[in-house]
């Protein structure tokens, strides 16, 4: 057992089984043992590769993404810049770039960070120099200000509570021990759940629905602030809308992994519900766009072109993979279509580019 594990099956043992949730929380933000508080999980030599990683190209069309929604609100002064769950820096270091040759961008968007791990915050300040940052813990810790965001693989990381639909209610899914004491899932007593009512109508017994806890106060949070004073928050992520599965899963050196063997060294995530952030957004009173693949949305913003112009200075096997990112990106069968987008924005102002309006195409 990891040290994690041990500790985790003594208090099971003393209090008995805890849900899904707690366990992800504790193994990935425990201070001594979580995964996002004592590693650096990203690239080729870390658990997993995410978009930005893979090619500048994504980096600048979400810049290009901002800076147009920056434009259409009036170039607002004294402007945030965030991203969370920035991961190594990499994002914001290619938007920075890109937004260089924005007029007045660079001068009025401040870079703020809200990130938990010691050793992240240091590899962002280093990607990101000469520019400088500011970090928080939370997304509240934010300034009052137009708020320009970006959230990439950030929401899948956030911990889920699972149900199982029964004949009577639904069971939660609990980790407890088994007979030799290591840690297993389990199940409640069925009973009825009053924040699942709305999922009666789409689903039927046998069928696990998950939800995230801590989604609707982040989301509350975010679109109070673009309401009070413009901007946009951007979030990419694997998903879909109000889906039905147990999308749980552990990821160790790019494999999917047995997320009940080594707490504390695998990633563990789940899809993100993009009908709950549109909802949360929504009831805080601001706009919300249309969820779209991100394969469209690169496309629409231009990666194909861009991808175009950076390959005729490129030969041989810098070619070959320069061609397999921009595919691994937009393909319905790589990034494509699996990950979405949506953003929120302030009631009245023009759509960001890349995406449309909920029932638009």
């Amino acid at each position: 057992m990891t040290p994690l594990a041990e500790r985790l099956a003594r208090q099971i043992a003393a209090t008995g089984p805890m849900p899904l949730a707690d366990y992800m929380a504790a193994c990935l933000t425990d201070p001594d043992h979580g995964y996002y508080t004592t590693q650096d999980p990203f690239g080729r030599a870390g658990d997993f590769t995410t978009a930005p990683e893979i090619s500048q190209m994504f980096g600048e069309m979400v810049a290009l993404c901002l800076a147009q929604a920056w434009m259409d609100q009036g170039t607002p002064t004294q402007a945030v810049l965030a991203e969370l769950g920035p991961g190594r820096g990499t994002l914001m270091a290619d938007m920075l770039r890109c937004l260089t040759s924005v007029p007045g961008a660079r001068d009025t968007l401040d870079v703020h960070f809200v990130e938990a791990s010691p050793t992240l915050r240091d590899r962002q300040a280093s990607a990101i120099a000469p520019a400088t940052a500011t970090w928080h813990g939370t997304v509240a810790d934010l300034p009052e200000a137009p708020l320009f965001l970006v959230a990439n693989e950030f929401l899948d990381a956030l911990p889920i509570r699972q149900f199982r639909r029964s004949d009577t209610g639904w069971q939660e899914v609990m980790v407890g021990l088994d007979d030799a004491g290591h840690l297993c899932p389990g199940l409640s007593p069925s009973a009825p759940i009053a924040a699942l009512d709305h999922r009666l109508a789409d689903t039927r017994p046998g069928d696990v629905v998950e939800i995230c806890p801590a989604l609707p106060g982040i989301m509350a949070e975010i679109a109070g602030r673009i309401v009070r004073h413009g901007g946009v928050a951007l979030f990419i992520d694997y998903g879909d809308w109000a889906g039905i599965g147990d999308t749980f899963q552990a990821v160790r050196r790019h494999a999917v992994t047995e997320p009940f063997a080594e707490p504390g060294l695998a990633d563990l995530t789940a899809h993100v519900d993009f009908a709950a952030i549109s909802g949360a957004a929504r009831k805080a009173g601001a706009a919300v766009t249309a969820m779209v693949p991100q394969g469209v949305f690169l496309e629409r913003l231009g990666i194909t072109a861009r991808a175009q112009a950076l390959a005729r200075g490129l030969a041989g096997d810098a070619l070959d993979n320069h061609v397999a990112a921009h595919r691994r990106l937009t393909h319905p069968a790589a990034m494509g279509q699996l990950f979405k987008v949506i953003a929120i924005h302030p009631p009245g102002t023009a759509l960001p580019p890349g995406l449309h309006a909920q029932g638009a195409a």
